[in-house]
């Protein structure tokens, strides 16, 4: 029997819940089809979790440096993992049923559990359902890379998502992969009490980044007796007795790194292999990604691709402006697109990184006139104060237009000091308002605008 609908919506994330919140309060009916947990990625294997496990860590840490701010403690600490996990599941599972609660009893919107696949462009198969609607949106998200790496598959390993039911502690964690989720974890389980190795293979940590950033985070990591070995190719795993050996081409250090568990963290690839996207000639890139336009919007009329299987993104708060983009363009006569909002993000190792906007060799390679300034975090009062001096600030201004151009904190607050710059990029107002701000003492913000007081010709690269 099928089922007719106003507007059908595969996949729980970011965008889909709300979006078809937004449907249904409008009258239309609406159905939305989940094939696994509640919530996508974020909720269950991505931000809500490992954060969680990044605030026991960062628990750990700062009971270890306890006797540094004359506080005592009595006897070693210790981490207990299944304490950890406990934390992070009640954590969860709230979340994850709290959504899934919200949906079902929504009025005008049926839940549908079940991998949904296209049948045609307007009719969607969930098991046994048959699912019509003019309008389908598409929020199925993405999962870990698994690389072609010989002998991977005569090991065991990790990835975010397994990750997510250890509730041990790993003797020595080696990962492959040294950007965002590979230093997270890795940072986290050092604290926790694992010796880590970090692999990677090109010559610096995530290379989206700057390279003064790259070498503060090594810096930082290394500092905590994290081991990192850049330029070197994982070429292939293998079985050695107890332990995983993991053979690298590289031109410094042992041509094998042997651990107790190893860490797959290279990369994300879309869930749009079974969706049956042919059925409906929905048009995906050479990596699986849904091609949209400015308004997220498929090359076929009536189907939309939201959050990370658009590839216009790949973070919580893009999948959720997704959502707000298509929102607006259908329900509001508002007029919004991807191409209007700003690069920003933040890498959640301790200290965190905020960024905003273009990176320093972005600029650059513009070539436009453009100002700098650098500030490091030993003279921010605020974390000098806390004990937490790593890192540093900087920010690129246009010098003829005064426009903020981008900006990268690495320090204490940095994910939420960001803040202050993005939104005077997004009011497209100059570096001088914000310059002009009393900003309250004691706070990381309060040197944003001293910052821009020290503003210099970006010096030849």
């Amino acid at each position: 029997m099928t089922e007719n609908y106003d507007a059908i919506v595969i996949g729980s994330g970011q965008a889909g819940p709300f979006l078809a919140a937004r449907l249904a309060q409008s009258g239309r009916r609406v159905a939305i089809a989940e094939r696994k947990f509640f919530g996508g990625t974020c909720v269950n294997t991505g931000c809500i979790p490992t954060k969680t496990m990044v605030a026991s860590a960062y628990a750990a840490r700062m009971a270890r440096r306890a006797a540094e701010f004359g506080v005592t403690l009595e006897g070693p600490v210790t981490v207990d993992m299944k304490q950890v996990k406990a934390r992070k599941d009640a954590i969860v599972e709230k979340d994850r049923t709290g959504i899934e609660t919200w949906l079902k009893g929504m009025p005008n919107c049926t839940v549908y559990h079940g991998a949904a696949r296209f049948v045609s462009p307007r009719e969607v198969a969930v098991g046994d359902a048959r699912l019509t609607a003019e309008r389908i949106f598409i929020n199925v998200g993405g999962r870990a890379v698994i690389p072609a790496m010989p002998g991977l598959d005569q090991v065991r390993y990790l990835t975010n998502s397994s990750m997510m039911d250890v509730d041990f502690l790993p003797r020595h964690l080696v990962i492959a992969g040294g950007s965002y989720i590979g230093l997270e974890f890795g940072q986290m389980f050092r604290r926790f009490g694992s010796e880590v190795t970090i692999i990677e293979m090109g010559p610096r940590l995530i290379k989206r980044e700057d390279e003064d950033i790259s070498a503060a985070i090594v810096d930082i990591l290394e500092a905590e007796g994290i081991h990192i070995r850049r330029n070197a190719k994982c070429v292939a795993v293998a079985k050695r007795g107890d332990e995983i050996g993991v053979k690298v081409d590289c031109t410094e250090g042992a041509p094998e790194v042997f651990g107790s568990h190893l860490l797959l963290a290279v990369g994300r690839r879309p869930n749009t292999g079974d969706l049956g996207l042919e059925n409906a000639g929905i048009r995906t890139d050479e990596h699986g990604y849904i091609v949209v336009d400015d308004r997220l919007q498929s090359n076929v009329p009536g189907i939309w691709a939201l959050g990370d299987c658009n590839g216009r993104g790949g973070f919580t708060h893009t999948s959720y402006n997704d959502f707000e983009i298509v929102a607006a363009n259908l329900l509001d006569g508002d007029s919004r697109r991807v191409s209007d909002r700003i690069t920003a993000y933040a890498l959640y190792i301790d200290p965190p990184l905020g960024r905003a906007g273009m990176t320093e060799a972005e600029v650059r390679a513009s070539a436009r006139p453009a100002l700098m300034a650098t500030r490091p975090m030993t003279r921010v009062g605020r974390a000098v104060e806390k004990g937490e001096t790593q890192g540093f600030m900087k920010i690129l201004v246009d010098a003829e237009s005064k426009a903020i151009l981008g900006a990268a904190i690495l320090g204490t607050g940095g994910d939420e000091v960001i803040h202050c710059i993005l939104d005077v990029m997004y009011a497209r107002q100059p570096y001088t308002l914000i310059q002009r701000a009393m900003h309250i003492h004691p706070t990381v913000s309060e040197l944003v605008p001293t910052l821009l007081g020290d503003l210099k010709p970006l010096p030849a690269g």
